[in-house]
């Protein structure tokens, strides 16, 4: 690598989480790092970075009321840009598929600054589901000279993709590595996950479905379809359903519509990560459009029934963690009952092996860059 620093480019909530292992293990290796986040997510990255620990040292709070994906990549280019130009760096690290990963690869390549991509090679075959997500890691996967791909099932998508095998490192995924972390410190210290607590002990007794939605590909009818969905479980009297709200307008309108009267679908504010972990270890099962729960939830032995009609971590419907049920009513609801009623459909799935991981990721990832 050249004398410039590394710079490591992030976002959202995700990413934070994904990423902030990483940047200790590279800080502790003694590396020349920089960290650079666009706040694509606002509060939501604010809170992993306190109890990460990690202040910024570009913060380009790109965050704007309902912004078109247009407006935003034009302004993360431009900015990432500047940023890039003043720093210099000899290489840029990006995680993932955000808008954020996608332009902050572009913009090393314009500058031929190398680029090592984390979560690569995750593909669904469908450039509309998840969208634009999937169009953002191809797009990465092409530029990108370090591949740091989570399963064998990802590194075999890039080698179809011709990514040179050489380049190409399985080294599991770094989410599994940032939940160890936090359930180590939440052990330690049980006031990292108080604000969940009180909730989960009103509860006891009750079944508890833990609810994650935010993919653009389900607002409108999709989104109104699965709120339904949930509003069905929660009647369950065995059953309570809780359910951090994503703070988008077009995923908190219909939520809150449709859901406000029902007495045990809890919607809360989003959670911060330690009491996020909190809510997975107290719960039966989730039900998720989100990737990176598809990965944190059969860690914990917990069930995940996915709210989408594909999935680019097949992994875990593979290893039978993960179903996927789409966005149909119906369907979300017999799926949900199977595993509620069915003590050896639910125990099949929270037995089977997580294939996502042991908590080793960071640490090969930067014995790789330390090699260069």
């Amino acid at each position: 690598m050249g004398d410039g620093p590394i710079l490591v480019v992030f976002g959202t909530r995700p990413e934070a989480i994904k990423l902030y292992p990483l940047i200790h293990a590279l800080r502790d290796a003694g590396t020349n790092l920089r960290v650079v986040v666009s706040a694509q997510h606002r509060e939501m990255l604010d809170q992993v970075l306190a109890i990460a620990r990690i202040v910024p040292n570009h913060d380009l709070d790109l965050m704007l009321p309902d912004q078109s994906l247009d407006q935003l990549s034009a302004r993360l280019l431009t900015e990432l840009g500047r940023v890039y130009d003043a720093e210099r760096p000899s290489r840029v690290i990006v995680q993932g598929d955000t808008a954020t990963a996608m332009i902050g690869a572009l913009a090393a390549y314009y500058r031929k600054v190398p680029v090592a991509h984390v979560e690569a090679g995750l593909r669904s075959g469908n450039i509309h589901h998840p969208w634009p997500e999937e169009v953002n890691r191809k797009i990465v996967g092409a530029i990108a000279d370090q591949h740091f791909a989570p399963t064998d099932t990802a590194r075999d998508a890039l080698l179809r993709e011709n990514v040179p095998a050489d380049r190409i490192w399985v080294t599991g995924n770094t989410v599994i590595d940032a939940l160890h972390a936090t359930i180590a410190r939440i052990d330690a210290e049980p006031a990292l996950a108080a604000g969940i607590a009180p909730l989960l002990a009103r509860l006891e007794g009750k079944r508890i479905v833990a609810v994650t939605t935010h993919r653009r590909e389900n607002f409108g009818a999709g989104l109104e379809a699965m709120a339904h969905a949930v509003r069905d479980i929660a009647g369950r009297p065995d059953v309570a359903v809780v359910f951090p709200v994503h703070p988008n307008p077009n995923v908190r309108e219909p939520m809150q519509r449709i859901l406000a009267d029902t007495p045990d679908a809890h919607l809360i504010d989003p959670l911060d990560y330690p009491n996020f972990v909190a809510l997975l270890r107290g719960c039966e099962l989730v039900l998720t459009d989100s990737g990176g729960v598809q990965e944190e939830a059969p860690a914990l032995g917990k069930p995940v029934l996915v709210m989408r009609e594909t999935t680019e971590r097949p992994e875990g419907v593979t290893a039978g963690t993960a179903r996927l049920v789409g966005n149909d009513r119906a369907t979300i609801v017999a799926a949900t009952a199977a595993l509620l009623d069915d003590a050896e459909a639910y125990g099949a799935m929270a037995r089977a092996h997580n294939p996502f991981g042991d908590g080793q990721a960071c640490a090969r990832i930067v014995d790789v860059m330390l090699r260069g």
